[in-house]
């Protein structure tokens, strides 16, 4: 915070909005590639579907009722509402995260899918059998 106060969104409002631009860029791009980037927005949304889950919510339907609230109101501040206060917008509840905190999730969490995928091309399958 000391470096950059700026603060996104909390209850998976940012990983929902995030999860939506990613999969309009899946739109644009052609060829196998686009599954990848696709698998990136489904795991992106998993953050407000297990915030969704663990309040109780019918998980699917809400991510998704969610997900058109955020479009139709181009409003990336709509997110899980844990504590039932009657808005899922966080910012009217008071609900952040850190820009850089945020940053460094997203970070890592690529870094570590990608060290993943370096192994499975390390050991190939077939020396398994």
């Amino acid at each position: 915070m000391v470096k950059n106060n700026k603060v996104v969104g909390g209850g998976g409002a940012t990983e929902l909005a995030c999860a939506i631009e990613v999969a309009k860029a899946a739109d644009q791009i052609d060829g196998v590639e686009q599954y990848a980037v696709r698998a990136f927005a489904d795991a992106l949304e998993e953050i407000p579907m297990t915030l969704a889950e663990n309040s109780g919510f019918s998980t699917i339907s809400y991510v998704a009722d969610l997900k058109k609230k955020q479009i139709n109101d181009q409003n990336p501040f709509i997110g899980v509402d844990c504590m039932s206060k009657g808005t899922q917008n966080m910012y009217e509840q008071g609900i952040f995260e850190s820009v850089m905190s945020k940053k460094q999730q997203f970070q890592l969490a690529t870094q570590v899918v990608k060290m993943i995928l370096k192994i499975d091309d390390v050991i190939a399958p077939q020396e398994y059998e």
